[in-house]
């Protein structure tokens, strides 16, 4: 990415699932001074979208992802969530949603999801101690 002082702003939306405001209006106070992170546009003003959208547009037609908007990342950090196991109160919360309807927008079909709930789901039930076979059928 030619303007890599973007690059952790766009890290950052994709597994926080931050909307652009969010991070775009981080000041020095907001940052942990130690990874001497601060989100700023290219002469060290504020980054505003406008801004920000052409150093977007190039990134994706460098990486060949097309029409992805940045709100997109959104969907990806709250997809990684859910996967991950949060539920949708815990995604409510992240999101800052009030209510269920608002956080199931965010939360997709993941391919390959089914089988892993069907796998966890044997799992538990072969956890779960069979009783002694009993040879008098009682």
């Amino acid at each position: 990415m030619k303007n890599a002082h973007c690059r952790v702003l766009v890290l950052l939306a994709a597994f926080t699932a931050l909307r652009f405001g969010e991070p775009a209006a981080l000041q020095r106070r907001d940052i942990d001074l130690e990874a001497r992170t601060v989100f700023v546009g290219a002469r060290g003003g504020v980054l505003r979208r406008n801004n920000f959208r052409r150093i977007w547009l190039r990134a994706l037609d460098a990486t060949g992802l097309g029409d992805v908007h940045f709100h997109d990342l959104r969907h990806t950090g709250n997809t990684l969530a859910a996967t991950g196991g949060a539920t949708t109160r815990e995604l409510m919360h992240r999101m800052g949603h009030s209510s269920v309807r608002a956080a199931l927008i965010y939360q997709h079909l993941v391919n390959g999801r089914d089988h892993q709930i069907a796998d966890y789901v044997d799992g538990q039930i072969r956890k779960v101690k069979r009783p002694p076979h009993d040879p008098s059928g009682t």
